[in-house]
């Protein structure tokens, strides 16, 4: 019964975004655009803007630029993630609708979400902190603001921004590079950096992350002509 249901809402999602039907209009009696119509298999799990919803599973895809996007979507279609609701999805849609697909959500900007105020220990998220902004030199460990942006919003034009997720997404996604279990075009960056941090270093670095506050301009930072810290397979050198 569990995988029949799975199964069809699948199809169903799949006939959602290729046919681009009309539904009714929302309650303030305007009508969708066929695009909006067309991604419902997205934001019935990532939100209606694409804010993500109060889990580990659907994080906030809304304002990343678009090359990550398409490339994530690609990586779940293709193999490089795996998370088989995101794999069946996506299985038979071609490059260019995947395209729309990212511009679209890349053009949004809805509020993010409250940070988060768990109750984390000093030290914990001072090392965070240190390792966000300033990386660890000895263990060749780059600071995550060197490729994401100062204000960790991401970076033009494939480089995601690093707010308004969950500390376990974080976590939880840093344990995947490390593992290989998700995987870029080589060379793997990030799972070269994943591979030199701790559990305690992930543990501080998602903490700190995931407490700080939305920045006034959350648009992602505009493209560098300045080299990335070490060279990745996904991102344009």
């Amino acid at each position: 019964m569990h995988r029949r249901t799975i199964g069809s809402s699948v199809l169903f999602a799949l006939y959602v975004m290729w046919s681009g039907v009309a539904f009714a209009a929302d309650a303030s009696g305007a009508m969708p655009s066929a695009m909006d119509e067309r991604v419902r298999a997205c934001t019935s799990c990532h939100g209606v803007q694409g804010q993500g919803l109060n889990n580990d599973y659907f994080p906030r895809i809304a304002g990343k630029p678009a090359d990550y996007l398409f490339n994530q979507l690609t990586a779940f279609r293709d193999g490089g993630r795996t998370y088989p609701p995101m794999g069946y999805l996506l299985a038979f849609l071609p490059d260019d609708y995947l395209r729309k697909i990212s511009q679209y959500f890349a053009d949004l900007q809805p509020p993010y979400p409250n940070a988060d105020q768990s109750n984390v220990a000093p030290a914990v998220l001072a090392a965070g902190r240190r390792l966000v902004t300033q990386g660890d030199p000895a263990r060749k460990i780059p600071a995550c603001i060197a490729c994401h942006g100062a204000r960790m919003t991401g970076t033009q034009p494939g480089i995601p921004g690093l707010l308004g997720l969950h500390a376990s997404y974080i976590a939880g996604q840093m344990g995947t590079w490390r593992s290989g279990t998700r995987h870029a075009l080589a060379p793997d960056c990030m799972h070269s950096i994943a591979v030199k941090l701790t559990d305690k270093d992930i543990t501080a670095v998602s903490s700190w992350l995931a407490r700080q506050p939305r920045p006034a301009d959350p648009r992602p930072a505009p493209a560098s002509a300045e080299r990335l810290p070490l060279a990745c397979g996904s991102q344009p050198q």
